[in-house]
């Protein structure tokens, strides 16, 4: 161990050298070697050391400890090391410390033992006294199952019907002794503990103690039950959780005991696992799962196109895309599992198949997709279901007694809203109303609308969007049952939507009742270079405000609709998109002011209304003051404010970032996790000077960010009122 650790001389030119002194002896046990093969097998080591080295083992104990102290040290830069504060967000600049203590041993006898227990049950957070011991044994013979270990309890061994004593009869007298130990030490650390024990000619020694690691479910039982026994306060029990275990629980996750064969390694862009036979196309996707089969959609990347797929995948994989993409936004909008930016499969959709190194997977063969790990397998990995117990519910209480800001949803569809609502969210932070076009005939009205070359023909076009949009927003308007629901105008970056193929072209020339070339002469005059700062969001309404007009009667009309018969009136929040100018805001202001003004009329009923804009741009950040002269509500759209911010694409980031966070260049992805210290200083500008304006402003955050438990503190701190983020985050 020394030579391995200390001296870097790999460990199998040891283990070689122990297997043949076992083979000589005719054993296959460690154990079971002589004292005179062991003798020999220490000269064997020192001459494998000397081989290795060009010069002798250390036999100075100062100069051995001094060597191991260097070794610690060292270990802070090993990979595994960088790879577990990667994990844990622990900054490489802390550095570590190096502990020297006098050690007693386990292996001096009858009267000696070793062991590891847990003051609580690390699996389910019971509270029993969980752990392992041997007699005559060393720590490591514990951990390397080189023997069988005892339990510490008789109810242990009973449970696990086990023959071995447990070290409750073996040594009753040390065994009381830990008992006491056990409670004195959670007494003090107020924590569940993971303790090393040791007994020396029948006295106790503690070797260490720490907190426990624990499962998501232990985590929370054990959170309630100490706040409950009085260990800890209930503010306490919640801060000690941290959100990525409540995540864990509300997907399912991999077997941990199952074996799998991981082929390639992406991001794990939202939480889950699925398993399912590989298809590279939405519709053959949506035919197969209408069969009985589940799959896995693989592609390049996805597009509004595939949303109809992704819906019918159990997960998606892509090769191209980051945390943020497209695929990854989606799929945890339908808390699907989806793995991104999986650069070494290359996709090859003319023979349907994708390749990882020398590994070729077809289409139908099984794979599983880790949304947790990033991780791609071949065949089917076992999975375990969500199950959430008591102790769920009473920490989701606990939280609502101790938060201030509120949680909507971004919501543009019944069966999204109906999960919000039972998830419990406050309303809905985002309407994405161009979301609404994406399926079926809906997205040929909507491109028939785009590709329009008059008012007649958009008007036309509009007509038919304007059915489907107070169809949907009335069922909202229902579910939401009183609770507010902020609608964004339309914001589609305008190659989202043009028609790409002849087929499609074909469908809008159709329902346009116009020639193919026109349509095909449309979309080559619409094609943008750089569609994300192009014509969309306000623009696009003010260039042609009969979109604005038509969107806020579907808003209007299914307001005064419900307003008729519910209880509760709605609350429609009338939200404009990449608002950069007052003047922007002004004139679409108007706009929907004299449509409600006229649908108030025509219905004969009152709503109650507000407009507002998201602040995406950085001048609307600067300008936030001007802005709430007349916007009632400001929600930051964190996506479009990074990006801007930046000057960088989120769909293309993904193929550098991940340098930059090995280089220390950044320490998490901004698309990721708000960038507090430029993206943030911007929303806290717009939230002062924005309330300096108007006393007592609402604002909320409606980027992905929204879910993110990092940036949600920043919210908390900057005094945001809520945040809103998709139903299962």
């Amino acid at each position: 161990m020394y030579s391995d650790v200390v001296l870097g001389i790999e460990l199998h030119n040891f283990e070689k050298l122990l297997e043949r002194s076992k083979k000589k002896r005719g054993v296959t046990q460690d154990h079971e070697l002589q004292p005179k093969d062991l003798e020999q097998l220490v000269k064997d080591y020192k001459a494998c050391v000397y081989l290795q080295l060009g010069e002798e083992f250390p036999e100075d104990p100062q100069q051995q400890l001094w060597g191991a102290v260097g070794a610690v040290f060292g270990s802070w830069m090993n990979q595994r090391a960088k790879t577990y504060r990667k994990l844990h967000d622990i900054p490489e600049e802390w550095g570590t410390a190096v502990n020297v203590q006098a050690m007693v041993f386990g292996n001096m006898g009858n009267d000696c033992a070793t062991g590891v227990a847990f003051t609580r049950n690390p699996s389910n957070g019971a509270k029993d006294f969980y752990g392992e011991f041997l007699v005559n044994a060393q720590g490591e013979d514990v951990v390397a199952g080189i023997r069988t270990p005892q339990e510490l309890t008789i109810k242990a061994r009973k449970s696990h019907g086990s023959d071995l004593p447990s070290l409750e009869e073996v040594m009753p007298g040390i065994f009381r002794e830990l008992e006491n130990v056990r409670h004195q030490l959670e007494n003090h650390y107020r924590d569940m503990q993971d303790i090393e024990l040791l007994a020396f000619n029948g006295k106790l020694y503690m070797l260490q103690t720490r907190t426990g690691k624990r499962t998501a479910h232990a985590a929370l039982q054990i959170a309630v039950d100490m706040a409950n026994e009085g260990l800890i306060s209930k503010s306490q029990a919640l801060m000690r959780l941290k959100p990525d275990l409540i995540d864990q629980l509300l997907h399912p996750t991999l077997d941990p005991k199952a074996k799998k064969t991981v082929i390639a390694k992406g991001l794990p862009a939202s939480p889950g696992a699925a398993a399912g036979k590989v298809v590279f196309s939405a519709d053959e996707a949506v035919t197969r799962s209408e069969n009985g089969d589940k799959v896995i959609l693989v592609r390049i990347e996805t597009s509004p196109d595939d949303i109809h797929g992704l819906h019918a995948a159990e997960g998606v994989l892509t090769t191209r895309g980051g945390m943020t993409s497209h695929a990854a936004v989606v799929a945890r909008g339908m808390g699907r599992p989806c793995v991104a930016g999986a650069g070494e499969v290359k996709v090859n959709y003319s023979s349907a198949s994708f390749e990882v190194g020398n590994v070729v997977v077809r289409e139908g063969q099984l794979i599983t997709i880790d949304g947790v790990t990033g991780e791609v397998m071949l065949g089917e990995v076992p999975t375990v279901p969500p199950q959430l117990s008591g102790a769920f519910g009473t920490v989701m209480s606990w939280a609502d007694e101790f938060r201030t800001m509120q949680v909507r949803a971004n919501a543009e569809t019944p069966a999204d809203a109906r999960q919000a609502k039972e998830f419990g969210c406050e309303g809905i932070g985002l309407v994405r109303t161009e979301h609404m076009f994406f399926e079926g005939g809906r997205i040929v009205a909507m491109r028939q609308m785009i590709l329009a070359s008059d008012k007649t023909d958009r008007q036309a076009a509009l007509d038919k969007l304007l059915a489907m949009q107070r169809e949907d927003i009335t069922e909202l308007f229902r579910i939401m049952d009183g609770l507010p629901v902020t609608v964004r105008l339309l914001d589609p970056p305008l190659h989202e939507f043009i028609p790409h193929t002849e087929a499609e072209m074909g469908l809008v020339a159709k329902a346009a009742g116009v020639p193919l070339d026109r349509v095909r002469r449309r979309a080559s005059e619409l094609q943008e270079a750089n569609p994300m700062l192009g014509h969309r969001g306000c623009r696009l309404a003010i260039t042609y405000p009969e979109i604005c007009e038509m969107q806020a009667r579907a808003i209007f009309e299914a307001a005064a609709e419900v307003g008729r018969s519910a209880k509760k009136t709605p609350v429609a929040e009338v939200m404009v998109p990449l608002v950069s100018t007052l003047e922007e805001l002004v004139q679409l202001k108007k706009v929907i002011e004299a449509t409600a003004q006229q649908v108030q009329k025509e219905q004969g009923v009152n709503f109650t209304y507000r407009v507002g804009t998201m602040v995406e741009l950085p001048r609307a950040a600067l300008q936030a003051g001007r802005l709430a002269e007349q916007a009632e509500f400001f929600s930051f759209g964190t996506n479009d404010l990074t990006q801007t911010t930046y000057g960088l694409s989120r769909d293309d980031a993904g193929a550098f970032l991940p340098e930059y966070k090995a280089k220390g260049i950044v320490e998490q992805d901004p698309f990721v996790s708000l960038d507090q210290e430029g993206v943030g200083e911007l929303i806290q500008i717009a939230v002062e000077r924005g309330r300096r304006s108007r006393s007592g402003m609402k604002m909320g955050i409606c980027g992905e960010h929204g879910g993110d438990p990092a940036s949600i503190e920043f919210c908390e701190k900057t005094g945001l009122d809520y945040v809103s983020c998709s139903p299962f985050r």
